[in-house]
């Protein structure tokens, strides 16, 4: 039996499809890190691959964990943007893959916003 994201994921997947001029930006999110992928999807490649690991951590107090984690998220969007923007890569397509558009994965898609991506 499948579970109700991978459901979504299968049916958003069947709807976007990134290509050579707009590629897609596939998020992953796991309980500890969270991952984004430019992806070409007619040559079948990933063109950025890039984690929270990655990114590196600033020495800031731990107060709240979650509002850490959104941070991240976003220092991640922003990171990704620098690296597709020198890959000529303007435009992409925003696939969440069935997670819901808010927190650590709204925060990949504004920070990559604010980097000069357009969705």
């Amino acid at each position: 039996m499948k579970s109700t994201r991978l459901q979504r994921k299968t049916r958003i997947r069947g709807k976007i499809k990134g290509t050579n001029d707009r590629p897609r930006l596939s998020v992953f999110r796991s309980n500890k890190y969270i991952y984004a992928q430019i992806i070409d999807d007619e040559k079948r490649k990933t063109l950025i691959g890039i984690s929270e690991k990655h990114i590196k951590e600033n020495s800031s107090s731990e107060k709240n964990e979650s509002s850490k984690k959104i941070d991240k998220s976003k220092a991640l969007g922003l990171t990704l943007a620098k690296l597709a923007i020198a890959k000529k890569i303007k435009s992409v397509v925003f696939d969440r893959s069935g997670y819901a558009y808010h927190g650590r994965v709204k925060a990949i898609a504004e920070g990559a916003r604010e980097g000069g991506l357009k969705f």
